[in-house]
C-alpha cells in the first residue's frame, strides 16, 4: 500500500487497518515515512499483525513531471512500491499518489503482460442498471486501433471475474451510433471489434454511457480522462445545485428531506469511494490508482479489489484470451 494522497497519512492508514482487520489471510504492507506511519498506527492500540511498514524517504509531488520523478526519486514510496511487486515482495500495489508516476513506474518496472501492446486504465461509471466501465481513461493518449481493440478484451476479463458479468457487452466511443462515423482511429477499431469475439454492441455516445447501452466502452485516454473529470464535476454540481434551490425556503427544505431515501442510493451509486480504485489493467502485477482524495472507505474498498484481481488471476486470464484472439498483422503496426 502507497501512502501518497491528499488525505495521506491519516486516512490512508485508516483505511489500510480496516482491511488489515477484514482481510486477516491478507499481509497489508505500508510504504512510506515510517515514522509517520507508525505515528498513526500508534493511535489505534492494537495494530493488526497482518500489517507491515516499509520506510522511503523521498516523495513525488503532484506537480512533478511523472517520468523524471520516478528515475530522479528512486527512493519514493511509488516507485519502491512497484519493485516489492515486481520482485514478489509484495503481490499487488495501491496508489492514491500521483497518477502518472503511477503508470511510468508501473510501466516501466512491471513491463507489460505477454501480448499487452499498451496498459489502460479502466474506470467505473454508474448506469440505470449497474456499472459501465470506461477504459482507457488517462495511461495513453497516443492509440493505435489494437490498443483499444486490447482494453476491450482486457475489461472483459476484469468485468467477469470482479463484477460477475458473464458477457460483458462492449461498445466504441464515439460522435454517433452509425457504423461509419468518427476519425480514423475509431473506424478502424470498429472493424477490428466487429470481427472479434466479444460481444460488441457497437458505437456508443457519451450520453449513452449513462443509460447502461454497454457494460465496457473502450476511447483513448485524452478523451477519457476528459470524459472523467467532467462527469465527476458535473455529478458535484448537480448534487449542489440541487441542495442550494432546496435550501431557498421551507417547502423546499421539506421536499429535500421528504426525498432523501431515493437520493441515497443515488450518491452511493456516484461516489468514488464505492469502488475504491481503478486498475491499471495490462501491466505484469496489480496496480490499482486511488483518487488523490480518497479517504479510509476508498482506501478499503481499494484493497478489496486488488486482493480480488490477485486471488481470481485476472492478469493470467488476460494472456490467455489474448493468446487466443486473432488480430489482422495490419492492425498491428
Amino acid at each position: 500500500m502507497q501512502w501518497g494522497g491528499d488525505k495521506a497519512p491519516h486516512e490512508v492508514v485508516k483505511g489500510s487497518v480496516l482491511a488489515a482487520q477484514q482481510f486477516q489471510d491478507s499481509e497489508i504492507l505500508l510504504v512510506g515515512d515510517e515514522k509517520a506511519i507508525q505515528q498513526e498506527l500508534a493511535s489505534y492500540g492494537t495494530v493488526p499483525k497482518n500489517i507491515t511498514t516499509h520506510h522511503t524517504s523521498q516523495v513525488i509531488h503532484m506537480e512533478d513531471p511523472a517520468t523524471y520523478s520516478i528515475r530522479q526519486k528512486i527512493n519514493s514510496s511509488i516507485t519502491r512500491s512497484v519493485e516489492l511487486v515486481a520482485s514478489g515482495e509484495a503481490a499487488a500495489m495501491v496508489s492514491a499518489g500521483h497518477t502518472g508516476a503511477t503508470v511510468a513506474a508501473a510501466t516501466l518496472h512491471l513491463r507489460t503482460l505477454k501480448g499487452v501492446r499498451r496498459p489502460g486504465i479502466a474506470a467505473p461509471f454508474p448506469t440505470k442498471t449497474g456499472v459501465c466501465l470506461v477504459i482507457d481513461v488517462g495511461a495513453n493518449i497516443a492509440c493505435k486501433p489494437i490498443h483499444l481493440f486490447q482494453y476491450g478484451v482486457m475489461t472483459t476479463i476484469f468485468s467477469k471475474y470482479i463484477f460477475g458479468v458473464k458477457e460483458p457487452r462492449v461498445g466504441l466511443l464515439n460522435i454517433g451510433e452509425e457504423d461509419a462515423k468518427g476519425n480514423d482511429l475509431a473506424k478502424e477499431t470498429f472493424a477490428l471489434l466487429s470481427h472479434s469475439q466479444l460481444t460488441f454492441v457497437g458505437n456508443v455516445e457519451g450520453r449513452e454511457i449513462f443509460d447502461g447501452k454497454a457494460d465496457i466502452v473502450v476511447c483513448e485516454g485524452f478523451v477519457g480522462n476528459v470524459m472523467l473529470k467532467f462527469a465527476e464535476g458535473l455529478a458535484t454540481g448537480f448534487l449542489s445545485a440541487i441542495k442550494a434551490e432546496a435550501m431557498k425556503s421551507f417547502w423546499t427544505k421539506l421536499g429535500l428531506f421528504l426525498c432523501k431515501p431515493a437520493f441515497a442510493p443515488l450518491r452511493t451509486k456516484m461516489d468514488f469511494a464505492e469502488y475504491g480504485g481503478v486498475p491499471l489493467l495490462g501491466v505484469n502485477g496489480v496496480c490499482i490508482i486511488c483518487h488523490g482524495r480518497s479517504d479510509s472507505k476508498a482506501i478499503y474498498n481499494a484493497i478489496r479489489v486488488a486482493l480480488q484481481l490477485s486471488k481470481n488471476k485476472v492478469n493470467e486470464h488476460i494472456v490467455s484470451e489474448l493468446e487466443k484472439t486473432n488480430v489482422p498483422a495490419a492492425s498491428i503496426t
